[in-house]
């Protein structure tokens, strides 16, 4: 009999995590559309909370659970995102956020020994690199929208919101991202 060192994921635990990312997606979705200036959207200060819930599902669930929630999130928030937003935005968004989170969660899992603050940073950096790329070249290239500048005003707020996620990521992984196996 094979002992997982995680807690399993329960059916409520699973429901809440899924909404939580589909509500950061399909809100960053919409926010993305309002620019700042010409170097910034909204969707820059709400899309990087996705990778502080995957990191800690991935601390607290595992690698395994947290795909998962990435999975669903990414199925549901694509339907929600085509009616909220442009199907192109949709498909833009929904394939950077599949690709980023499955970045982040492998990066994370592969650095989770080391110091508590090194796998949330080196995949929350891997991640929004990924996903900043792949959504801004797929959902703007070739519009009249100044999405270089865009991409990389989003790149460096998601960087830094990257980083300051580490305070709540400590304090969230001690009080319920813990294994109770620990």
């Amino acid at each position: 009999m094979s002992i997982s060192r995680f807690d399993p994921m329960r059916i409520g635990q699973l429901c809440t995590a899924i909404g939580a990312m589909i509500i950061i997606v399909v809100a960053s979705n919409v926010l993305v559309q309002y620019p700042i200036n010409n170097w910034l959207t909204w969707g820059a200060v709400s899309y990087p909370i996705a990778f502080l819930v995957a990191d800690v599902l991935n601390r607290r669930f595992g690698p395994q659970s947290a795909r998962r929630v990435a999975y669903f999130g990414f199925v549901a928030a694509l339907l929600i995102s085509v009616f909220v937003a442009t199907p192109r935005i949709a498909l833009a968004s929904g394939s950077a956020f599949l690709v980023a989170q499955l970045c982040d969660i492998y990066l994370f899992d592969r650095l989770r020994h080391r110091s508590w603050w090194q796998a949330p940073l080196v995949g929350g950096i891997a991640g929004a690199v990924v996903d900043t790329f792949i959504f801004f070249s797929v959902a703007f290239a070739g519009t009249d929208m100044p999405w270089q500048t865009l991409m990389l005003g989003d790149l460096a707020v998601k960087l830094c919101l990257n980083t300051f996620m580490l305070a709540p990521f400590r304090a969230l992984m001690w009080n319920i991202a813990r294994p109770s196996n620990m």
